[in-house]
């Protein structure tokens, strides 16, 4: 098939000296012809050392309109001629990536896009205290690389995940294993199961919050991760201060400590929700759930929602648990 050279990746500066770090370098990029078609990502990878290991590719575009960073989530690392959604980096050598952008991006008519390949740690997660006694809090949401990026979208209980392809409409499993999922009351099994059913069926603990093994937190992080409770969120809100701002194009709020702690922060991006089988209010509204069921009849659960002129906890009927919502992780914190 035809190719054109419409896109250039930008090689690390640390590929032009000797490092014993991991360094992807060499990176090229065609995108096939006809428009809206694969790109095809070439790389060489130096550095992988038997305490490198773990290590993992990572993308992002830069948007010629604006500057932005956009991070790429569907894209897949090409072994044997076939696709392999391991994005593990095992070895030195050269690598073939083949990025769908327009489901990350949308329609793809651009010429002069800067990707950028990276190598990264998927089990280091960066995090920080906001208040004295209080938990540490992530940097990013669940399946997000940046603090601005989405991450994945979770039904209350959920530990799978789901993100949006763009191009197609549609909601993906993180895991690969089902797409064109649609967030609804048939596909939520906790939905419309008050207290003592989701106790008896395990999914919440006696103290009221989800087990580990349906914490989506824990599952996909680990060690002591967990959602936050609706006493952390509350804590949240009254100890420190909320300015809605704009990152990286993205509306959010950055949440930052107080005295002591005013030097540490968060941002928490508007992700919006998923509702059937669309992405609703992205940009608009933040939706982030905590691990404890509502009250009284438990078709909901409660969560963080925001708005530019608003932030708090919420639980009503209009919010039910079946909704694809954010999750952003705690971690205890110990002295």
């Amino acid at each position: 098939m035809k190719k054109q050279i419409v896109m250039f990746l930008a090689a690390a500066m640390a590929a032009l000296c000797a490092s014993a770090e991991p360094t992807v370098s060499n990176e090229t990029a065609k995108q096939r012809y006809p428009w809206n078609e694969l790109v095809d990502i070439t790389c060489t990878v130096t550095g992988i050392s038997g305490t490198t290991n773990g290590l993992k590719f990572a993308m992002k575009a830069v948007m010629p309109e604006t500057g932005n960073t956009r991070s790429a989530s569907n894209f897949w690392v090409v072994k044997g001629g076939t696709n392999s959604t391991d994005l593990a980096v095992h070895s030195n050598g050269n690598y073939r990536l083949l990025w769908d952008a327009p489901a990350d991006l949308g329609e793809m008519r651009r010429t002069n896009m800067v990707v950028r390949v990276t190598l990264h740690n998927p089990t280091a997660h960066d995090k920080v205290q906001l208040w004295a006694g209080g938990p540490y809090w992530a940097t990013t949401n669940i399946g997000a690389d940046e603090p601005w990026d989405y991450g994945y979208y979770f039904w209350w209980g959920d530990t799978v995940g789901y993100k949006y392809k763009w191009v197609y409409n549609a909601w993906v499993a993180s895991d690969g294993s089902s797409s064109d999922f649609s967030f609804g009351p048939s596909n939520t099994p906790t939905y419309g199961k008050d207290i003592a059913t989701l106790t008896s069926e395990g999914w919440i603990t006696a103290d009221g919050v989800l087990a580990p093994e349906h914490d989506a937190a824990h599952v996909h992080w680990g060690g002591s991760w967990r959602m936050p409770t609706k006493q952390e969120l509350s804590d949240l809100n009254s100890n420190c201060g909320w300015t809605w701002t704009t990152m990286n194009g993205v509306n959010g709020y950055v949440v930052r400590g107080r005295g002591d702690y005013a030097s540490a922060s968060i941002f928490l991006p508007c992700a919006g929700f998923g509702g059937g089988t669309s992405l609703l209010s992205a940009g608009s509204y933040g939706n982030y759930w905590l691990s404890v069921p509502g009250s009284g009849y438990y078709s909901y659960a409660w969560y963080l929602f925001f708005y530019s002129s608003y932030h708090g906890t919420n639980y009503d009927d209009y919010d039910y648990s079946y909704y694809g919502m954010s999750v952003r992780p705690v971690q205890e914190f110990t002295d």
